[in-house]
């Protein structure tokens, strides 16, 4: 039998087929972590203790599916948030009780991922789409005005593009003043890869677990520190766990 999760350091990792996890998600948090917020579940207390609450933490790429097999845990899939995205819109093509808002990216390329969803799904199953300014978690006025455009929309799914952990801590922060929103999605650079400006890596690297390596050709100024400062450490941990040795830093300490 399979295990139902599994525990990559401090991080719960749910054990889901795509199908399983389209037929359950009807109400909650999804998120879906990476290396990189494992990571930062070691060094960012309120994001841990928030993340850690989402009713769905799906594995997001191959490195951590290897990662839990050596840890015993054979998960069924790798679920990245960015093919997730487009299989849960065709998934809900003809229900017309599926209507999503798209909160992230830059000016314009909501609205662009917007236009081109709708057109390959056949309905306005995007209903609005919101490019926040920079800093804009820290103005509350902002927030405010987020959570009006939300609140007046037809939306019951937010996909919330921001990345971590600012996606997650805004979600925690607001999602019981979106009392219309079934769905919170915290799904990265979902939408600039659903608006075409960011090309997902092909299929061979996505199968040799080389994903990350593509996205840092495209990248690299951007993604350097964080694929090999902030995020090589994990290995080590990751040894450490194997061995009986890591120990959660936030274990002992209360929220």
């Amino acid at each position: 039998m399979k295990k139902s999760y599994a525990k990559l350091l401090n991080t719960r990792i749910d054990n889901y087929t795509v199908q399983e996890l389209l037929e359950k998600l009807d109400k909650g948090v999804l998120v879906t972590p990476n290396v990189d917020d494992i990571m930062k579940h070691q060094r960012d207390e309120e994001f841990h203790r928030m993340a850690s609450a989402a009713e769905f933490s799906v594995c997001d790429s191959k490195i951590v599916k290897l990662a839990a097999k050596l840890r015993g845990v054979s998960l069924k899939e790798s679920i990245p948030g960015s093919s997730f995205f487009p299989q849960y819109c065709d998934y809900h093509a003809k229900n017309e009780n599926i209507k999503i808002f798209l909160l992230g990216a830059k000016e314009g390329v909501g609205l662009k991922a917007m236009d081109r969803i709708n057109a390959r799904i056949g309905r306005e199953i995007i209903v609005g789409a919101y490019s926040p300014p920079f800093g804009f978690e820290k103005d509350e006025a902002e927030c405010e005005k987020i959570l009006d455009i939300l609140n007046s929309s037809a939306a019951n799914v937010v996909l919330v593009g921001l990345g971590n952990p600012k996606q997650t801590k805004w979600i925690y922060k607001y999602k019981n003043r979106l009392p219309n929103i079934d769905v919170f999605m915290a799904l990265g650079a979902t939408i600039d890869f659903e608006a075409g400006n960011v090309k997902r890596a092909p299929v061979f690297f996505q199968k040799m677990a080389l994903e990350w390596l593509y996205r840092f050709a495209q990248e690299p100024k951007r993604l350097w520190h964080r694929y090999f400062v902030e995020d090589m450490p994990f290995f080590f941990l990751l040894l450490k766990q194997m061995l009986g040795l890591y120990r959660d830093p936030w274990e002992n300490k209360k929220s």
